[in-house]
């Protein structure tokens, strides 16, 4: 059965904190949902109602796209370990690029930003958790290196050019916002 939660309590953080993954979900009114996997170090949970999280260089910037359109985001964790849990978390977001003024106080959140091109910043409005009957077990066995090491050796410019190239639209055609970041 469901639960649900105006904020996220101190189990629910430690939840968080627990696992390896977490997955987004954005969509705009038309057009495609997004939902993508994260790991690495790039979430902190701020506060009951507040998780940010740090966007490295992908191949696509659909997230940063449909939060220009629709501001809303689910972010979702299970636990692929012995506790059957799934729980989401819903609200509004906005992306916070190189160029906003706020980006400062925002990337001083995480180490070692190579690569980043944007946080996101969610205010949560609701937290609902579920069984994960169905979740299958899986062991973790490390992070990847590939990303880090497919951005590692450009320099800014390369970043800004991989960025005006591969990032501007969504796979529907909407602007990202990257634009503020090739300046």
């Amino acid at each position: 059965m469901a639960k649900q939660f105006d904020a996220l309590s101190e189990a629910h953080q430690d939840f968080i904190a627990a696992q390896h993954i977490f997955f987004c979900g954005t969509a705009t009114a038309d057009g495609r949902v997004n939902v993508s996997p994260k790991g690495m170090d790039a979430l902190r949970v701020l506060g009951p109602n507040r998780i940010v999280w740090l966007n490295l260089t992908g191949s696509g910037n659909e997230t940063a796209g449909h939060l220009r359109q629709i501001p809303r985001m689910t972010l979702m964790w299970c636990s692929f370990t012995k506790r059957p849990l799934i729980m989401r978390a819903y609200g509004t977001a906005r992306a916070v690029h190189l160029s906003d003024p706020d980006w400062g106080a925002m990337i001083a959140h995480f180490s070692a930003p190579l690569g980043a091109r944007q946080v996101f910043d969610l205010s949560i409005d609701l937290v609902q958790t579920s069984c994960g009957y169905a979740v299958p077990f899986m062991d973790y066995a490390g992070e990847r290196d590939t990303l880090t090491r497919s951005y590692g050796d450009k320099d800014d410019a390369g970043l800004r050019s991989y960025w005006e190239l591969k990032n501007s639209k969504t796979i529907d055609g909407l602007p990202t916002g990257i634009e503020a970041n090739l300046e």
